[in-house]
């Protein structure tokens, strides 16, 4: 398992337990879903609800055909017949409206997921660009990518089946209850003693059952996260031989997924036989109650006018009594077969809303980047100033750390008291050890963390009163891992700023010693790049990572081992092309290759979090410490 992996499962919520508050999440989601589409669900509700009431109003029909045939003793008459057929066409025109109804309302109901789904997907992309780094570093890409799949599709089925019929099954309950209370108390009390038995065992099972759906979803993330990190990983298995090693531990995942799954299925399969049988049991039970209250004569006096009124008689009544019952109890038969969906949309939309509601990267100060708005008609920070107009400092690129603590978590520090100046124009390079700190200190200056303690300015400006999107527009940045988008040899450079010419692209690639083997690609910068750049070497992406930062025209660079991955004769080559590219430009550098920090300015020794010798080049060899034993070979990076 790789370290984002067992950082996901220190950040996961607790496995083994459900959504925290289910019916808060429900609610969220309705509001979430109804309130942005009010006249689809207005129309929506009235279709439900002429649904619901053909359901009860074709039993009357039925109970007059009964007791039309019932009635005669020497069989059925030719005039008789005719008596029926009008009912048998009301009949037919009820459950003609009623799936119409249906066809109606299921329709607007999809329109209604639809649309809900894709405000959600747009919602959690908008804001997953605004979260800071440290949620990403916690989390599995994997992970990330079961909430804009799983997760959201788990709540397709909610919005456009299950809510419909909760919404028709409550409609259909208070008609029918109505229906049965005005025809008999007594059999509405068996058939109520037989749906409170229905409803103990569905709050049984949805109790057993949803404690695994949330460690299903888990899982699933879980296990997706792992076979990303596998296909991305393939040339490293095959040369480690590691394939019988990657399928025992995807193995053991898919296991976890598996057992999840069949907990969280287990006890919601229950419910449809053993509901079923109980609504067979109460049908057998009204029927022979029904007899009952005829034979003896119960509730005569209520049912004979109720019969009377409507045209009908008693045995005609009991067969849309028993008809009744089992509309009664098939609503709530429906809601426990859609329990497994509805407990499993909720695990789902909890966790989509966990991320919602993530607190954002704070934006930053107020001061804010510009370009030709001062006198100088250069770059400058627009401040504002206290008399309601604003302060233009000129953008020089001198950067100041004064005595700054910094750690990933409290428990942990990983840069002490640090202090250090970068003039405009300057060259700093930072050595030292892996986990020494020296990507830490220029992850401080793109603030994607905040310090502990101490101040970091920017041309005299505390970087937290820049604005991050400004701060990070004068930054431009080349990292270790490089990463390539889906697009173009030419779009990939042009991301280093938007609006630059093909021309600028060429001449950028040209100085980053890009262009000759860009040249050779099957369509030269119209090649496309897929899978992060897989059909390009690791230092051919890395130039094109040079060129993205060249033409971004920015004037404080942070190259950050941006020449790891090149050949010594390659460096060569574009160091005279990086020169021109610092003219003028504050730079920071992280190197292992000490040759390529020779030229700097000034070179920081870093060891566990402290600088330990600061210098140039020929100073810290003078010194004979720790940056002389690197250079001469004594001692050696790790």
């Amino acid at each position: 398992m790789n370290k984002n992996s067992r950082r996901n499962e220190k950040n996961a919520p607790t496995r083994g337990k459900g959504a925290k508050n289910p019916l808060k999440t429900l609610k969220r989601l309705l509001v979430y879903a109804f309130s942005r589409n009010k006249l689809a669900t207005a129309f929506m509700v009235i279709f439900v609800l002429f649904s619901s009431v053909t359901k009860i109003t074709a039993t009357q029909f039925v109970a007059k055909i009964i007791n039309e045939l019932s009635m005669p003793v020497n069989g059925i008459s030719p005039d008789m017949v005719g008596i029926v057929y009008p009912s048998i066409i009301a009949i037919s025109a009820i459950y003609l409206i009623g799936s119409a109804s249906d066809f109606a309302y299921n329709i607007i109901m999809m329109y209604i997921a639809n649309g809900t789904l894709k405000k959600m997907r747009d919602e959690m992309f908008a804001k997953m660009q605004k979260l800071p780094l440290k949620y990403f570093d916690s989390r599995t890409h994997g992970d990330l990518m079961s909430l804009y799949t799983n997760d959201v599709d788990t709540m397709r089925q909610l919005l456009t089946q299950t809510i419909p019929q909760l919404i028709s099954s409550a409609l259909t309950l208070v008609a029918v209850f109505v229906y049965m209370v005005i025809y008999s108390v007594t059999l509405l009390l068996v058939v109520l003693a037989v749906l409170i038995a229905i409803i103990f065992i569905t709050k049984f099972v949805a109790g057993k059952s949803a404690k695994y759906y949330l460690t299903h979803q888990i899982a699933l993330g879980g296990l997706n996260g792992y076979v990303e990190e596998m296909t991305e990983g393939q040339k490293v298995i095959k040369v480690f031989c590691h394939e019988e090693k990657a399928r025992e531990r995807f193995k053991i995942l898919n296991d976890e997924l598996n057992e999840s799954g069949r907990k969280a299925h287990k006890y919601a399969f229950i419910l449809g036989p053993v509901n079923n049988n109980l609504g067979y049991i109460q049908y057998v039970l009204v029927a022979l109650v029904g007899v009952m209250v005829i034979a003896f004569g119960g509730e005569s006096a209520l049912l004979s006018v109720y019969c009377s009124a409507l045209g009908n008689g008693v045995v005609g009544m009991i067969i849309a009594f028993l008809m009744a019952s089992r509309q009664f109890n098939m609503p709530v038969q429906q809601v426990s077969q859609q329990l497994s969906a509805i407990v499993m949309a909720l695990a789902g939309a909890e966790r989509i809303f966990q991320m919602v509601d993530t607190l954002p990267e704070d934006g930053g100060g107020e001061v804010t980047l510009t370009f030709g708005e001062n006198e100088s008609g250069k770059w400058a920070w627009k401040k504002p100033a206290a008399d309601g107009g604003y302060e233009y400092i000129p953008l020089k690129g001198d950067i100041r750390f004064d005595d700054v603590v910094f750690g990933y978590t409290d428990e942990k520090v990983i840069l002490n008291n640090i202090s250090l100046y970068a003039k405009p124009g300057q060259k700093i390079a930072f050595v030292g050890s892996t986990g020494a700190g020296k990507t830490t200190i220029t992850n401080l200056i793109n603030r994607f963390y905040d310090i502990n303690s101490g101040t970091i300015t920017y041309d005299g400006l505390d970087i937290k009163s820049i604005k991050k999107d400004d701060l990070r527009k004068s930054l431009g940045v080349v990292l270790q891992d490089t990463h390539l988008f889906t697009g173009t040899v030419m779009e990939n450079i042009r991301y280093g700023r938007l609006d630059a010419t093909d021309e600028e692209c060429i001449n950028a690639a040209k100085l980053a010693n890009a262009d000759f083997f860009i040249s050779h690609l099957p369509e030269g910068y119209e090649t496309k790049i897929k899978g992060d750049g897989a059909n390009l070497s690791q230092g051919q992406r890395q130039l094109l990572a040079i060129s993205r930062a060249m033409v971004s025209e920015c004037p404080v660079l942070i190259l950050d081992e941006a020449t790891s991955s090149i050949d010594t004769r390659t460096e060569k080559l574009i160091e005279k092309g990086m020169d021109k590219l610092m003219e003028g430009r504050t730079v920071f550098v992280i190197a292992h290759r000490l040759s390529t920090v020779r030229n700097s300015h000034a070179i920081m020794v870093l060891e566990h979090g402290e600088i330990i010798e600061r210098g140039s080049h020929e100073q810290l060899l003078e010194q004979k410490g720790k940056y002389y034993q690197l250079y001469t070979g004594a001692f050696e990076l790790d």
